[in-house]
């Protein structure tokens, strides 16, 4: 899953609001081996605050519009890649997310928890897919003192409820892929038992994505301050969770991600 933020507050340094560099780097993502494209309108960063409904599904239209032309010229990096790629929305406000499923898109990632129904409701009426992340209390807000007795136990319980509310909702148990929200509500300790413990969430029996590239945990680690100097910390990363059962890899740099798997493929078969 390779990464578009069309906003200009990204935590990892690389969102714009210019519409035609969006597409050029959701191409290159795409021709690098990409098979899903996650378009993120707003910055999921928690020290920000939330922009309209109007600005949010306005940037989406405007990359969505211009991604439907364009992709249609490129071609995939390989035959064993998804094309063309699944276009998901990052996203968490109802409002927002029925907009986008009217434009076309096939995978919702909530961002937001799915704290009630509406979202899961809005992907089955359209056919789409739902990632839910794990978090706790409202999106956008900081819960940087966050403690866990228990964190693995706490995202069993988590997505025990969240997946039977999704069914109740009406969504077939296999439109829906799971995501341990690294960095959201979890410190350093937490994020790295997480990693360790990836086992407890593959056993729900749906795909699990890793959203790992960049994130703060791997600065904790290395005393990286920067987020675009952690994709080597991202690869280990990602060798580590694989390992573990994880299904799909969330990244900025998708060519070095590609390689990576093309390299762990044969030793792991080993």
């Amino acid at each position: 899953m390779g990464i578009v933020n069309v906003n200009d507050d990204s935590f990892s340094g690389d969102g714009t609001l210019d519409v035609e560099e969006a597409i050029h780097l959701a191409l290159h993502q795409a021709q690098s081996g990409a098979d899903v494209i996650d378009v993120g309108a707003e910055s999921a960063r928690t020290n920000r605050a939330a922009i309209c409904i109007d600005e949010e599904v306005k940037r989406f239209q405007g990359f969505l519009e211009r991604w439907r032309v364009e992709v249609q010229s490129a071609e995939p990096r390989d035959s064993a890649q998804v094309w063309p790629p699944v276009l998901s929305a990052n996203s968490w406000r109802p409002e927002v997310v029925e907009a986008v499923l009217e434009m076309g898109v096939e995978l919702v990632n909530d961002m937001g928890g799915l704290p009630d129904h509406r979202n899961a409701r809005a992907c089955a009426g359209a056919g789409a897919s739902l990632l839910i992340m794990h978090s706790v209390g409202e999106p956008k807000v900081p819960h940087l003192h966050q403690q866990w007795d228990d964190v693995m136990g706490e995202m069993e319980r988590f997505f025990a409820e969240k997946i039977q509310m999704a069914i109740e909702a009406g969504l077939n148990r296999n439109s829906l892929i799971l995501d341990p929200g690294i960095d959201f509500a979890k410190q350093r300790d937490d994020n790295l038992l997480v990693f360790r413990e990836m086992e407890r969430l593959v056993a729900f029996g749906r795909p699990v994505l890793v959203p790992v590239s960049r994130k703060t945990v791997i600065g904790d680690v290395l005393q990286l301050e920067v987020p675009a100097e952690r994709d080597a910390g991202t690869i280990a990363c990602m060798a580590s969770t694989l390992r573990r059962g994880a299904h799909m890899l969330r990244v900025h740099d998708v060519d070095a991600a590609w390689q990576a798997l093309r390299v762990l493929d044969p030793l792991v078969g080993q």
